[in-house]
């Protein structure tokens, strides 16, 4: 997590605020926490929901300031500039999948069981957090050039992409799947049919007549991205 720093004195940073659109000017929140890791965690639930709606370029910190019921000097003490919160906060939204993922204990189930729950887990995940998906989204239009800044990103992934490998070795020894599968390959099958369905499924419903966001059309896909994973492993 980026370290706190105090810009009280350093011009840099306040150039680098009114670039981003903000005045010096604070306003009065209405309510400001003494509570220090919840002033922390609503400062970045704020900062997701602008960021989610505005994108990087046009977040403002005004706006998640007046989010948190905080202000601008206690944003910057915890997170230190736009640019660290905006990584602070792609950071906890793939922790959060990381972390809802370990409930499935792939470790513990049966090969074929493993893919099938993984590929549910990660499209009703992507149903129920659009956050996700969004975030993605401006990311990859920046060439994910704050990701790359991450300490964390890397580390938090190989454990589940572990996972995922004991799975499939499993799955390979007793005769179910084909040797040599790339754990990698499998979790991108997973999320590019979950992510192309959900990114694209006001176009497509227009286009092909149906409504995709219909439950018994959600439950369908669901059971569609299961079906061709599975295949696509299978001896």
């Amino acid at each position: 997590m980026t370290i706190a720093k105090d810009f009280s004195n350093d011009g840099a940073a306040m150039a680098a605020r009114e670039a981003d659109g903000d005045s010096e000017t604070e306003v009065a929140p209405k309510k400001v926490s003494r509570n220090p890791k919840r002033t922390h965690a609503q400062i970045l639930e704020a900062a997701t929901a602008e960021f989610m709606a505005h994108g990087f370029g046009g977040a403002r910190i005004d706006a998640i300031a007046a989010r948190a019921m905080t202000n601008k000097r206690m944003l910057y003490h915890y997170f230190g500039d736009k640019e660290a919160l905006y990584l602070a906060v792609l950071e906890a939204t793939y922790a959060s999948i990381r972390t809802a993922e370990k409930s499935l204990d792939l470790t513990h189930r049966e090969p074929e069981e493993g893919i099938r729950e993984l590929a549910l887990f990660t499209w009703h995940y992507f149903l129920k957090h659009p956050e996700f998906l969004s975030l993605l989204g401006t990311e990859n239009l920046l060439q994910a050039q704050y990701l790359k800044r991450s300490q964390r990103i890397a580390e938090m992934h190989s454990h589940f992409i572990g996972e995922l490998s004991d799975v499939l070795k499993r799955g390979e020894a007793a005769g179910l799947f084909r040797p040599g599968i790339d754990p990698v390959s499998v979790y991108l099958t997973i999320a590019a049919l979950g992510f192309f369905y959900l990114s694209n499924r006001h176009t497509l419903s227009t286009i092909f007549g149906r409504e995709l966001t219909a439950p018994a059309a959600i439950k369908a896909w669901g059971e569609h991205i299961v079906a061709v994973t599975l295949l696509s492993i299978k001896r």
